[in-house]
């Protein structure tokens, strides 16, 4: 099975096991045995769709700042954990193709495999929610229409991303492009690297 294909059915199987409870302090389920691919994906999906819930509720007019600081808190600690499966993955597709040689010539992407997989996991919760908002019977003709027409859109990029991906990975596969993965150097969550929280600390 392409990487795509097993893309859309574990994001899709994640998407929908969130929502038949629709709660950002859901336990996850991964149906998945650990440190397979099929793991890593499922659980990347889940840390993404919980935090665009949390993302919408810290967008609340009415949240008590109280909420919302514990809310801002989860959201940055989910960037780390996604950053943290961008890599995992990586190291995935690094074991996979270590054995295959670049050809002369060989060129780097500007992207890995995992954050192009990163933006296509996110472009299924786009597609998942702009297709609510199309279903929806209590709003206008307009709201329906341009919800419909942004619905395209995202259809047709989440097509145009799979197969730029399988491109990626095929030429990787025959060595016309090589993987060189930088770990992500996040200084915000670093106590050594942070300002506020190494001078906070003496």
């Amino acid at each position: 099975m392409r990487i795509t294909e097993l893309c859309e059915n574990i994001f899709s199987k994640a998407i929908e096991d969130y929502h038949k409870y629709d709660n950002v302090d859901t336990p996850i389920h991964n149906p998945y045995a650990k440190g397979s691919i099929e793991y890593l994906l499922y659980l990347k999906n889940w840390i993404d769709t919980v935090q665009w819930h949390l993302e919408d509720i810290i967008r609340d007019p009415e949240i008590v700042p109280e909420t919302a600081l514990k809310i801002k808190r989860r959201i940055d600690a989910s960037n780390q954990e996604r950053t943290d499966m961008v890599e995992y993955i990586d190291s995935y597709f690094l074991q996979k193709y270590s054995e295959i040689k670049p050809n002369p010539g060989a060129k780097i992407n500007t992207e890995s495999p995992a954050w192009a997989i990163d933006r296509l996991s996110i472009l299924y919760l786009k597609i998942f929610h702009m297709e609510a908002e199309v279903n929806r019977t209590d709003t206008s003709k307009e709201h329906h229409d341009s919800c419909n027409s942004k619905l395209s859109i995202l259809l047709e990029q989440k097509k145009d991303l799979s197969i730029a991906i399988e491109e990626l990975i095929d030429d990787i596969e025959r060595g016309d492009k090589y993987m060189k993965v930088y770990k992500q150097m996040k200084m915000y969550n670093d106590p050594s690297l942070n300002p506020i929280l190494y001078k906070n600390a003496k």
